[in-house]
């Protein structure tokens, strides 16, 4: 579906998220100490089949959302191997457990060179635990002494039995919460094949930084869309989004206010340029968006 085919933007479902943050959000203290206004269910779903959900109304740096999500998919939990592609968006958990554990106050800098120098190091101090990446590629199983890989179960089911109801896979660990650096914020994703060949996912979310995180957020599963699409022979339908805690932290309202006064502008397209040998074996040099052509962006701190 085109979305000039519709008299409003698509991306106003997420501004509209923003604005009613702004005008309706519960103030609350959180773990960071920063503040939030927050809201509890929200709802976005974009067709993904001919555009692709990169916001407009502030420049999103989308080959660093893709490098997170194919970082995820690898089943890598090191922060040396997203140091090594220039980005450094991981960095604050390690770097917060090492400077506790060791006294030391070494810069981000300093610690992400020695992180890149020292493979010992990076090996020692460079995990963010038992995030994403171990869940969807490694899910203990002490019945079975193994673990489970839920992606390329998902990705033999859209292969064998497309209609199922099953075809999804689960972050939420209960038993490694506290193995964890973040325990995981989109935690539950699902499939649906649609009788024409169409494949849609859906994300349940439980808590969504409405102002930094999402933005990834959705550029990371309308990508899913599209590579487990191509993986399944099959072609990309709906990407569709569930927030439970959507929230704004407190030093972002002006920020967001600015966003809200830009008008959105055409949304681009996402090109794959390559079938790689399997979902694992794609590099950010894979994928091209074309017609990007966003607002400025907007600087906005990170909460830790």
């Amino acid at each position: 579906m085109n979305q000039g085919a519709h008299s409003r933007h698509p991306e106003y479902q997420y501004l509209d998220i923003l604005r009613d943050i702004l005008d309706h959000g519960d103030k609350r203290m959180d773990r960071t100490g920063v503040g939030t206004l927050a809201l509890f269910g929200r709802h976005m779903r974009y067709d993904v089949s001919e555009t692709f959900p990169v916001l407009t109304t502030r420049r999103i740096y989308w080959k660093t959302a893709i490098k997170e999500m194919l970082w995820m998919l690898s089943g890598s939990t090191n922060i040396r191997d997203l140091l090594e592609q220039d980005v450094h968006i991981w960095t604050d958990w390690p770097l917060a457990k090492y400077r506790e554990e060791t006294g030391e106050e070494i810069s981000q800098a300093e610690f992400e060179a020695r992180i890149l120098d020292d493979q010992k190091f990076a090996e020692e101090h460079g995990s963010i635990g038992r995030t994403y990446q171990a869940q969807w590629r490694d899910w203990w199983c002490p019945r079975r002494q193994k673990g489970i890989d839920q992606i390329q179960i998902v990705v033999d089911q859209l292969k064998s039995n497309p209609t199922s109801r099953r075809i999804l896979w689960e972050g939420w660990n209960v038993a490694e919460l506290d193995l964890m650096a973040l325990p995981p914020c989109h935690k539950t994703y699902q499939a649906f094949v649609s009788s024409d060949g169409k494949l849609s996912l859906a994300l349940c979310q439980r808590s969504a930084d409405s102002c930094i995180g999402l933005a990834s957020n959705q550029v990371g599963l309308a990508l899913l869309v599209h590579m487990l699409a191509k993986e399944a022979d099959l072609e990309p339908g709906e990407a569709i989004w569930y927030g439970m805690d959507v929230h704004m932290y407190l030093n972002h309202i002006d920020q967001a206010k600015e966003q809200l006064s830009r008008t959105p502008r055409p949304w681009p397209t996402l090109r794959i340029k390559r079938k790689a040998p399997s979902l694992f074996d794609y590099t950010i040099d894979d994928f091209e968006l074309e017609g990007y052509d966003p607002h400025p962006p907007i600087k906005l701190p990170i909460a830790v």
